[in-house]
Parts: C-alpha cells; structure tokens; sequence
C-alpha cells in the first residue's frame, strides 16, 4: 500500500505540472495518458500507474526522480 500511496502524491504533482496532459483509466485495468502535441497527441497506456509515470516524465524531459527519494 505505501507504493500506491508514493505514486499517488507523484500523479497529484504531474497533473498539477501538466495540466494539459489527460490521465485516466484506459480500461481493461491499465492506466492511459494523452499529451497534447502540435502535429497531433501521444497516447501512452500502462498497466502500472508507477510505469505510466516514468514514461510520461521520460516524454516531458522532467527529473525521474519520485517523492519516495528513488530513481524513476
């Protein structure tokens, strides 16, 4: 449980960071993103909701790093 709760306080600071960027439910149990671009959008779906994280802010150029201290 405290790992969910570390990549809950983690989406929490994406989406306050991202606003733009839509995360939701993808269906399916998996977790899906959609960053806005200009030649159209990046759809990204995983079935972690820590994976669906380090990918996005892989895709945004942030820091890895998480509130928990480890490495994204």
């Amino acid at each position: 449980m405290p790992e969910e709760l570390s990549q809950v306080l983690r989406l929490q600071a994406f989406r306050a960071a991202h606003p733009a960027v839509i995360i939701g439910d993808g269906g399916f149990g998996a977790w899906q993103a959609r960053i806005p671009r200009p030649a159209g959008e990046i759809v990204i779906t995983r079935y972690r909701l820590m994976e669906l994280l380090d990918k996005l802010h892989e895709q945004t150029g942030e820091d890895r790093a998480r509130p928990d201290g480890a490495p994204g």
